[in-house]
């Protein structure tokens, strides 16, 4: 008896807003990924159980899927194997769109930002099985005004690039003039 193995890729995205103080405003996301069962809202049932116990300062503390697209994929399997290349992915990008993301978006629908990030591989449930890409936005960025931060992505390159993954989420407010940070977390992590 054989076995069928269904390898894929996963992402979500953990979101942190701190005022000029370091102190949290707003953390959206979760680092550990959801039990398979989801409530009617679509959110982890399991996490809706955690959210009486969480500090005020968690909020949406769910699961928050994202879109490996398709050119992402491609890049990968030219990351992968010998006689193929590629750039690796290192930044990541903010943006204002609402567009909902699809596997064949090569872009964010409105980038403000993007930067290099850190990176680092950690472990969801085979040892290395997940990359963490890191960065912190501010105004120390060039950014300024207000803003209402909806979409995040990965890319390869400081500009242009090829697009990984990208994810749109419920607008985070924030005032760069008054010193807010935004801090995004994006996890991929290879799973069957």
């Amino acid at each position: 008896m054989s076995t069928k193995e269904e390898p894929k890729i996963e992402g979500w995205v953990e979101i942190i807003v701190r005022d000029k103080n370091g102190n949290i405003k707003l953390h959206v996301g979760s680092k550990q990924p959801p039990a398979s069962k989801e409530c009617e809202d679509g959110h982890n049932c399991d996490i809706h159980t955690m959210l009486s116990s969480m500090p005020a300062k968690f909020q949406d503390f769910y699961w928050r899927k994202n879109i490996i697209t398709n050119v992402g994929l491609a890049a990968i399997i030219r990351l992968v194997f010998s006689g193929l290349t590629e750039t690796k992915f290192g930044y990541l990008a903010i943006g204002t769109g609402t567009a909902s993301e699809s596997a064949t978006d090569t872009a964010l629908d409105n980038e403000v930002k993007r930067k290099a990030a850190t990176i680092s591989q950690t472990t969801t449930t085979v040892t290395g099985d997940t990359a963490l890409c890191e960065a912190t936005f501010s105004s120390t960025d060039t950014l300024s005004g207000t803003m209402n931060i909806t979409e995040a992505g990965i890319f390869n390159a400081s500009s242009g690039g090829i697009l990984l993954a990208r994810k749109v989420f419920s607008a985070i407010p924030i005032n760069w003039d008054a010193g807010d940070t935004l801090t995004i977390r994006y996890y991929v992590q290879m799973t069957r």
